[in-house]
């Protein structure tokens, strides 16, 4: 064989191996799916938008909550039996609100229970998708967010508050203008979270919590621990399934050079439980 046939053999099996590996963690993934839903009666939607790079040029390329993941979303929704439990895993920044929207009201008027799976971060977005559940579980330290609207680069409250506290006549044209669109912003979604919130709560409550996570109470990146959302009263639990964790392992986020994480794999357990003992 001349170094010519090893050079396109290595070319070839270079552009394979990715396809290959993910047709692997496909695979995997359906599989452990599958496991869970026989074993839980329900079926398993997944929303994890994990941080991609452009295959040529390696540019990080945020995902996000769009219009593509609405319609699978609903279509999943609409292949299951109305009494047959919804079970969604929610890992992501968030993303458009109609999309955000159609896929909460979409879980909002499931009839069988609805039970939402936090294993890391699920925000602004996210959360709405969240809030229409009958029940969160979340990892012990897993966030989520307000549901303010954001305008741009601008929080829609804040929009709000300038235009409020300065004179008009010292407010040009298109902060007015935006003002104006922010209003309707918030009220919109204020009305849409305190509908969803009905399924867990009662209506004065919803309203009460529709009111401080969509009006810029808190940064739109404010982190709602699991004991905040338990302060605020929703109804939330931590004892997530183990195997949910197993799931986000099969999402892998793309290699870099460099990790910036590394530990070896599996537990760590002391020597009271049968371990690894201490360095003398």
């Amino acid at each position: 064989m001349s170094l010519s046939d090893l050079f396109w053999l290595f070319f070839i099996f270079s552009a394979v191996q990715p396809l290959f590996r993910q047709r692997l963690l496909e695979n995997a993934r359906q599989r452990l799916i599958a496991r869970i839903e026989k074993r839980r009666g329900s079926r398993l939607i997944l929303l994890v938008h994990r941080q991609e790079t452009m295959s040529l040029l390696g540019f990080p390329v945020m995902r996000y909550i769009d219009i593509e993941d609405a319609e699978a979303v609903m279509r999943a929704c609409e292949l299951t039996d109305p009494e047959v439990p919804l079970d969604i895993v929610l890992h992501t920044p968030g993303g458009l609100v109609l999309a955000s929207l159609q896929i909460a009201r979409a879980v909002r008027e499931h009839k069988g229970k609805v039970t939402v799976f936090v294993p890391h971060y699920a925000m602004s977005g996210g959360t709405l998708i969240a809030l229409a559940a009958d029940e969160i579980v979340m990892s012990p330290h897993a966030v989520l967010g307000p549901v303010d609207p954001q305008l741009g680069q601008y929080p829609a409250a804040s929009l709000l508050k300038v235009v409020r506290e300065k004179p008009v006549a010292e407010v040009d044209d298109q902060t007015l203008i935006l003002a104006d669109v922010a209003e309707k912003a918030i009220k919109q979604v204020r009305d849409a979270v305190a509908q969803l919130l009905t399924r867990s709560q009662t209506e004065e409550k919803a309203q009460q919590l529709a009111e401080l996570l969509s009006t810029g109470t808190w940064t739109h990146d404010f982190p709602i621990t699991v004991q905040k959302a338990r302060e605020l009263g929703l109804p939330v639990r931590s004892d997530i399934p183990h195997e949910v964790l197993e799931l986000m392992e099969l999402y892998p986020q793309p290699v870099r050079r460099v990790p910036s994480v590394e530990y070896l794999p599996g537990p760590r357990r002391s020597a009271e439980r049968g371990g690894a003992t201490r360095p003398h």
